[in-house]
């Protein structure tokens, strides 16, 4: 595996992995720039300060039918019912308009991770997958958005039944993957309260951390742990094998490269991402892809707001 061997010759690289983990796509430094790929992460970026934006933003989206979103809600309702999930992340894809170019939302978005992919995609993402320093991995699922101009958002999001079910489920999920190529496995910080900006509203999102030790099978072997840890947890479900069966059933749209994981390598250590918050080329079309985690205490019509609410580009 190329991303093994690369990581054990400690040579820096960046990849990208696609949801379903079919396609590993792998950079080199050198070659960054050169294939039509610009990254900004915390603490890597190809990009330089973009000349200010000389145009007022349009944004329009056409979501489907709360109706056509009824059709899968259901469906993975229903496995939730009879068991079959506990948890089930169910996705759309939704038509927008802008007069922005996929490269004026990459530069102008403020996000902690963003990435330009040719002519493409480009995703704006808030969700840290995993972060590995000196040996010490971490995971930080984020489940639970809430309109942050409420009245004591934080506090209702916090407190709210089905969003903290969500969450917890979420937590157990990834500390359970985290143990597969990790020791001492433990919970850091719990339901911590994130801020996220937006053009169109403010939000406030739910995180909480979780750590380990990698374990010496998986030292330096980047390519062997994200292979056991992919899909990620907190945009698949749970139970994990029997809910990816029940979303592409469901979903009925291929999610691609939407919701994988990409990520930089160091050399040393690794930052990576998951890939939401995110725009595709279709042709001469743009698709914004997003969705939310379904429980058997999900509300249609609050799932169907929470799919339309993620359909933002965070340019203020």
């Amino acid at each position: 595996m190329e991303m093994d061997e690369l990581s054990l010759r400690k040579v820096p690289y960046f990849f990208i992995i696609d949801f379903l983990g079919e396609k590993v796509e792998i950079f080199k430094e050198h070659e960054i720039g050169k294939e039509g790929l610009q990254i900004d992460f915390q603490n890597f970026s190809t990009t330089e300060t973009p000349l200010p934006l000389q145009k007022k933003v349009e944004w329009k989206s056409y979501p489907e039918t709360l109706e056509h979103f009824k059709t899968g809600f259901d469906k993975v309702q229903k496995n939730i019912r009879f068991g079959n999930s506990y948890l089930a992340n169910y996705t759309r894809k939704t038509r927008v308009e802008t007069n922005l170019t996929l490269e004026e939302i990459f530069f102008h978005s403020s996000a902690k991770y963003k990435v330009l992919y040719k002519d493409f995609f480009v995703f704006f993402s808030p969700e840290t997958f995993v972060k590995i320093t000196d040996g010490k991995i971490s995971t930080y699922p984020m489940k639970g958005t809430i309109d942050a101009t409420l009245d004591h958002a934080a506090e209702i999001l916090k407190n709210d039944k089905k969003e903290k079910a969500e969450h917890y489920t979420v937590v157990d999920l990834l500390r359970n993957d985290l143990s597969m190529v990790a020791d001492d496995v433990r919970v850091d910080k719990f339901q911590y309260i994130d801020f996220i900006k937006t053009r169109q509203k403010d939000l406030y999102a739910m995180s909480s951390e979780i750590s380990g030790t990698v374990k010496p099978e998986f030292s330096g072997k980047l390519g062997s742990l994200m292979k056991q840890l992919l899909p990620a947890g907190s945009i698949l479900g749970a139970p994990k094998p029997k809910t990816l069966d029940i979303i592409l059933e469901a979903e009925g749209y291929e999610r691609g490269y939407y919701t994988g994981v990409c990520g930089w390598f160091d050399g040393e250590n690794t930052d990576s991402c998951v890939m939401i918050r995110f725009i595709e080329k279709e042709g001469e079309a743009l698709y914004f892809k997003s969705g939310g985690g379904i429980t058997h205490m999900s509300r249609l019509e609050d799932e169907y707001q929470e799919m339309k609410n993620k359909i933002y580009v965070p340019i203020h």
